[in-house]
């Protein structure tokens, strides 16, 4: 073990220790944290107005405070954004992260504290390398730099007192400046709105480092290293960054995209570590490559409820906390944060594959989904089916999207999958049969709906065109950062638009 490593792991004991304290007193710990969100914001107008100075413990909170969704915040937000101060946190909030909007908005704004920043986001940035340099203490990785993707949307006022921008470019913004010291590309670089200029200026800047690790979204990242191979006519990654040991991924599922990433970089010795973070926080680290679960952080100045999804659409539904979930059950999550998300529905979904510690996996979007005929089948069974065909067929696959197609009076239902194949299959035909099983098997309901093809006949694939996805999300405005191509939806309204283009190409 090198000097560097030595004193780094001695930096560490203090932050594994209390990492091991809410691994396995979690309730403590995260009655602690919601007391001090309380606390803190007692003074605000949403504390006076939810009575903040009467609550004592995580009943009386669930009983005063309603859960919120996006909208029902909004009001509350747009008067953050205008500059008053102390409205659902106790300061003037200047950021706000844009992230995809909701049946109402093309947007959602959601406010980023410095307290977020500091406590949050920055202090999980540091705990994924605490964890890699702890299972890993030989490990290169602080003797070079860290490449980072940053997002699509450039920071820009959103009025007088506020700025607004991806949560990577906000990151950017503030990093602290040893932290900046290790990052490549420069912040000029980072913060270029127009993505095809971005990777261009990244390559430019970049190949000239020792960069040893990566961070950001699986998609877009392909697409930059791919870029980097043609700028430097290589023939894999390892030849322009000889020391890459360390990916860090998020955003959405890397197991569409980790056999394009083995080609890239053909080394036994890379690494690739999960993280779970979004616009609203930063919630889970993978902190044993061994195992696919992500301990869920209970420190970061957020508090977790877990609502089983059969129940969301409920007035009242059963709402637990890390006390009492179990392994293996779809929960919505639901957080209050330290910037003021207060009993916040994130949208996304989660199964507890650990307890004490907990461990957690995204297992969906309560939005996207295909239940169009009682299937209820979610992005975990779509992301499992799809390896399984990929594996039996040799196919690689860069994007996908699926949706309903509705019944008629001369047709029964179906699933229409437009796929984008990296490596087409040898027969596209025994894909989707393959696929269609293995969506049967990871599903009941959908398995009893294919029955004999009582109410739904086979999946439909329709193999898009090179260079689909990327068209569509680049007429959509959104190429890069934390944007995401929606797998599953219980409409056509995405499958319709990227039939109609695949049609032209």
């Amino acid at each position: 073990m090198s000097i560097l490593n030595s004193l780094i792991s001695l930096v560490n004991l203090r932050r594994l220790s209390h990492i091991e304290e809410f691994k396995y007193n979690p309730v403590e710990v995260q009655t602690k944290q919601l007391k001090k969100l309380i606390s803190k914001a007692e003074e605000t107008v949403f504390g006076k107005k939810y009575n903040f100075n009467k609550i004592d413990t995580i009943a009386d909170f669930q009983a005063r405070v309603p859960l919120h969704y996006y909208d029902d915040l909004k009001p509350w937000i747009s008067r953050m954004i205008s500059g008053e101060p102390d409205v659902l946190w106790p300061e003037n909030v200047e950021w706000f992260a844009k992230s995809s909007g909701t049946t109402s908005d093309k947007s959602k704004f959601l406010p980023v504290s410095y307290e977020s920043l500091e406590d949050c986001h920055f202090r999980a940035a540091r705990d994924v390398f605490v964890f890699y340099t702890e299972n890993y203490p030989d490990s290169k990785i602080y003797g070079g730099k860290i490449l980072t993707l940053g997002g699509s949307h450039e920071v820009s006022n959103l009025s007088p007192k506020s700025q607004v921008g991806d949560l990577s470019a906000i990151l950017i913004r503030n990093v602290p400046f040893l932290a900046d010291l290790r990052r490549t590309p420069d912040a000029s670089v980072a913060l270029i709105g127009e993505f095809e200029k971005k990777i261009e200026k990244i390559a430019e800047q970049s190949v000239k480092e020792n960069v040893t690790s990566i961070v950001g979204v699986p998609s877009w990242n392909l697409v930059l290293l791919r870029h980097i191979l043609k700028y430097t006519g290589k023939n894999h990654i390892l030849e322009v960054w000889p020391n890459l040991e360390l990916f860090v991924h998020g955003g959405i599922s890397f197991e569409p995209y980790r056999e394009q990433f083995r080609k890239l970089i053909p080394s036994n010795s890379m690494r690739y570590v999960e993280t779970y973070n979004a616009s609203e926080g930063f919630f889970a680290i993978q902190d044993d490559i061994n195992d696919t679960g992500m301990l869920l952080m209970l420190d970061y100045g957020i508090f977790y409820e877990f609502i089983p999804v059969d129940q969301l659409e409920r007035e009242n539904p059963q709402v637990f906390t890390v006390e009492n979930v179990e392994k293996g059950r779809n929960y919505a999550m639901v957080i209050t944060t330290n910037s003021g998300l207060w009993r916040y529905i994130i949208g996304d979904t989660v199964q507890f594959t650990s307890l004490y510690p907990h461990k957690i996996k995204i297992s969906g979007r309560t939005k996207h989904y295909i239940n169009a005929f009682g299937e209820e089948l979610i992005i975990d069974n779509a992301e499992k089916a799809m390896a399984e065909a990929c594996l039996a067929t040799g196919a690689l696959v860069r994007e996908y999207t699926a949706a309903p197609v509705y019944m008629t009076d001369q047709s029964k239902g179906k699933h229409q999958w437009i796929i984008e194949f990296e490596k087409l299959p040898v027969d596209a035909e025994a894909f989707a049969e393959i696929l269609d099983k293995a969506l049967q098997a990871a599903n009941s309901d959908y398995e009893a709906k294919r029955h004999h093809s009582v109410t739904l006949d086979r999946l439909q694939l329709i193999p898009a065109k090179p260079g689909l996805f990327m068209l569509w999300m680049k007429q959509r405005g959104k190429l890069g950062g934390q944007n995401k191509v929606p797998r599953l939806s219980n409409s056509r309204c995405y499958v319709d638009e990227l039939v109609a283009i695949n049609n032209t190409l």
